[in-house]
């Protein structure tokens, strides 16, 4: 996507020197633009787990090239020492957000092709690097596709309008900055915009980090979208009032039956949209996906990050970036960083392989290759 009319990924290999890893250090949005180049996975790992980088793809795809940067590092004298490295490696970047599931799965997509192929230390960094390449392209495409399904859904609402303005309600940032390119939320309004429909979003400003405010609100406007931000409590009165025709959200790890976790607030949104007989979609790419959870709201891990985020808040002040108390000096917070969504509430989920139901016959019919691994409670069947 665009940022100053100049096209960029989230994260790409640095050109002239192949031993480093840029990525857009999204901290400093959107009063700043800043790139940082990272040389070692202990960097990488940091520039996760402090969000320099955030979002379901795109961890998954930092955590692949955190793997790569761990095989330049890696001890290079055996391929048992690099493995055992390789390993080690593989843990640290793991352990540093527990919610989101692209993150491990990009880990072991490749530690499985260094294992399968590759003779010596050479060539197994070769492999590292050719993962981390693909699992980053791969994002970016599913997310190209992502969009092509959405905007149909967009562009339906258009016509029931006559044309009018769609009007659509984000939640956090699902946009490119949270992937490699295009992203899921707003992707299909990327592509519907291009398309000639008339659109404008409900940026929600998503506290305590406001990545609405502060992402959302500055990737559309480098895309030309007419947004507006509000205040998360502001959503549902304005479906109240009409003012809400779909809404669109992204994922950090939904389960094969539907259930959909995604930044704290997002259920109340989905309530919201159910009591107003609004639509309520969820986009993301198959990565996202956890085959292994049935039950969302009782299994999947909800990070909890430090207080302190919701305590003070950062902003702009004579130019300088300050951080500002907001809150009673010895008054403590708790903060979850996300909730669950449970499949009833959710319309229907934008994958790159098309639009499903959010239930496990609808996932399934569209990835039928998980049907015989995917575990089965006991009260699945019914004789």
């Amino acid at each position: 996507m665009n940022v100053a009319g100049k096209p960029y990924r989230t994260i790409w290999l640095d050109q002239e020197d192949t031993r480093r890893v840029n990525i857009i250090d999204q901290r400093h949005l959107p009063h700043r633009f800043i790139v940082e180049s990272l040389s070692e996975p202990e960097q990488m790992a940091r520039a996760i787990a402090e969000m320099h980088v955030r979002g379901a793809g795109l961890i998954g795809a930092a955590a692949g090239f955190g793997m790569y940067l761990s095989s330049l590092t890696a001890h290079q004298s055996s391929l048992d020492s690099f493995l055992g490295d390789m390993a080690s490696s593989a843990e640290m970047l793991i352990s540093t957000r527990p919610t989101a599931v692209n993150l491990s799965w990009a880990v072991h997509r490749v530690l499985a092709a260094i294992a399968a192929s590759g003779t010596t230390v050479e060539d197994k960094i070769r492999i590292c690097l050719d993962s981390a390449r693909a699992i980053a392209d791969e994002d970016a495409d599913f997310c190209r596709r992502i969009g092509h399904h959405g905007a149909e859904i967009i562009a339906e609402i258009s016509e029931r309008k006559a044309g009018a303005t769609v009007n659509i309600l984000t939640h956090c940032n699902a946009g490119w900055l949270a992937f490699v390119d295009y992203g899921t939320a707003t992707s299909p309004i990327y592509a519907a915009f291009e398309q000639g429909v008339d659109v404008h979003v409900w940026v929600d400003e998503t506290r305590p980090r406001n990545q609405g405010a502060s992402l959302t609100a500055w990737e559309l406007g480098q895309q030309g979208i007419p947004h507006t931000i509000i205040v998360d409590n502001a959503g549902g009165h304005l479906m109240q009032h009409g003012k809400v025709d779909m809404v669109i959200t992204g994922s950090d790890r939904t389960t094969f039956t539907g259930d959909v976790a995604n930044k704290i607030g997002t259920y109340l949104k989905a309530l919201a949209a159910k009591d107003n007989d609004i639509p309520f979609y969820v986009a993301l790419p198959s990565s996202t996906f956890d085959w292994t959870v049935r039950d969302g709201v009782k299994d999947i891990p909800i990070e909890q990050r430090d207080g302190d985020e919701v305590r003070y808040i950062e902003g702009l002040a004579e130019n300088e970036i300050i951080s500002v108390l907001i809150t009673p000096e010895k008054s403590t917070a708790a903060n979850y960083a996300f909730d669950v969504t449970p499949a009833r509430l959710v319309t229907g989920l934008i994958t790159e392989r098309g639009i499903c139901p959010a239930s496990e016959d609808g996932i399934l019919s569209l990835f039928p290759e998980h049907r015989a691994t995917v575990p089965h409670s006991s009260n699945h069947f019914r004789f």
